[in-house]
């Protein structure tokens, strides 16, 4: 690969990727190596990080290890997490640790390793917008010094953003409530506060709240809330199975629902993968048991089935949460010293393609048309593709976001962008029929 300036901008590439998360940094790593496939990624980081604010002490991904940047399509590529141990000869430790879920910090420490290696990944390197060149047929990826790079195809891994309902929109803004991934940068700043409420009940929501039950002791007076809109404090679903949800079977199968049925359909999955763990939850009972012990305050509570409507400043300092509970409907009032926000992400808007205006097709809802191979809709006179990583929960369903599903995903883009084979995929990946049988796959019952 050329490394030149002049090269950067004026050579095209066969294709540019925007954003370097884990998800882009499979692509990459995918891409490595193969010939004649020109590529280049960009991120405007100085390095790698993957959600710094959340590296909970004792944190674990919620995938096996094989889940990394190309094993489930390439084992044997340089790139496996096995090869990072073997660079840092931890094999045996790894192997008598008998660990089949990393620590976050272990699996981001991998990512670094990898991204810091790969010759096609630049850091240090901001993207100001995405244009279309009818002239050349290619794409130009703005640079802040007023340069551009050229492009056949894109690639957006631009990451999600922060949910934050309604309620605290304002009070976030104005930095007095904080979202988990802040947390570790704020967690100094709420040892002081005597009444800590964490909103939210997926994995960060768990973790959160089992930093905190541990760190804030028994001392009397301390009171720490945990507060929640789902039915039940539920443990993610992680039967067999059930986890083949997050195969490319039942990719194919949602994609192809109509638009109504899927938008239905998600929500109602929530236990899939917006859950926490049945180890965090095993964890926060076995500390909220250790309490019990002698005469240790009771100054914990929890809120399933609650949802805060509004939230505004106390007028004697501190914050009112106005809550209703939705099984009831009775409404009351909670006050509290600070609010930690565990509300998830969503896909951030791609505001680098507006200036692509009504070449991107949406659909009726603003949201991006994305086909089978990850690319978005767009007017049939542009010649090259436009595709996206994690932005496509509406159109590909829960496995969207699940690291397991990255290295596939990635090579499913490859294959495209290249126009042929280069990482052979499997044809069949779950043992479950996600719709209605292929007539005649299996033999009929006779009838005498």
């Amino acid at each position: 690969m050329d490394t030149t300036a002049d090269a950067l901008r004026t050579e095209p590439y066969d294709l540019v990727g925007v954003g370097l998360g884990p998800f882009n940094l499979s692509l990459a790593a995918l891409a490595d190596g193969v010939a004649d496939l020109r590529t280049l990624f960009l991120d405007a980081k100085p390095e790698f990080s993957w959600h710094p604010g959340l590296m909970v002490e004792g944190a674990t991904m919620q995938v096996p290890f094989l889940a990394d940047l190309v094993s489930l399509v390439d084992p044997t590529s340089p790139w496996t997490f096995l090869a990072y141990l073997r660079e840092h000869d931890r094999l045996f430790p790894f192997y008598f640790a008998e660990r089949s879920h990393l620590s976050r910090r272990e699996y981001e420490h991998y990512c670094r390793w990898a991204a810091a290696r790969l010759p096609n990944c630049r850091f240090c390197s901001p993207v100001d917008a995405v244009g279309w060149d009818p002239g050349t047929g290619l794409f130009r990826i703005g640079l802040p010094d007023g340069a551009s790079v050229a492009a056949r195809n894109i690639v957006l891994g631009i990451g999600t953003e922060p949910v934050v309902p309604e309620a605290f929109a304002e009070l976030h803004a104005d930095g007095v409530v904080h979202h988990a991934e802040d947390y570790l940068n704020v967690r100094h700043a709420l040892a002081d506060s005597t009444d800590i409420t964490v909103v939210g009940s997926g994995q960060s929501g768990a973790e959160v709240f089992l930093d905190l039950l541990r760190s804030r002791g028994e001392a009397p007076g301390r009171q720490l809330r945990w507060l929640t809109r789902t039915r039940a404090i539920a443990p993610m679903e992680y039967s067999k199975l059930g986890l083949e949800h997050f195969t490319p079977d039942y990719t194919r199968y949602f994609h192809a629902l109509p638009s109504h049925t899927k938008d239905a359909l998600v929500p109602d999955q929530w236990q899939l993968y917006k859950a926490a763990s049945a180890e965090t939850l095993a964890d926060i009972h076995a500390a909220l048991y250790d309490r019990t012990l002698g005469a240790a305050p009771a100054d914990v509570e929890i809120l399933p089935g609650t949802e805060v409507e509004a939230a505004r400043l106390g007028a004697c300092g501190g914050l009112e949460l106005h809550c209703r509970h939705l099984q009831t409907g009775i409404t009351y009032t909670r006050r509290t010293g600070s609010v930690i926000l565990a509300t998830g992400h969503g896909a951030r808007r791609p505001a680098l393609l507006d200036p692509l205006g009504d070449l991107v097709d949406r659909d009726d809802q603003g949201r991006l048309l994305v086909d089978l191979e990850h690319r978005i809709g767009l007017r049939p006179d542009v010649t090259g593709g436009i595709y996206v990583q994690n932005a496509e929960l509406h159109t590909h369903g829960v496995g969207t976001p699940d690291l397991g599903l990255g290295a596939h995903r990635a090579a499913t883009i490859l294959n495209a962008v290249a126009a042929r084979t280069v990482h052979r995929l499997p044809a069949r990946t779950a043992w479950t029929t996600f719709g209605v049988p292929t007539p005649g796959c299996l033999p009929e019952r006779s009838v005498r």
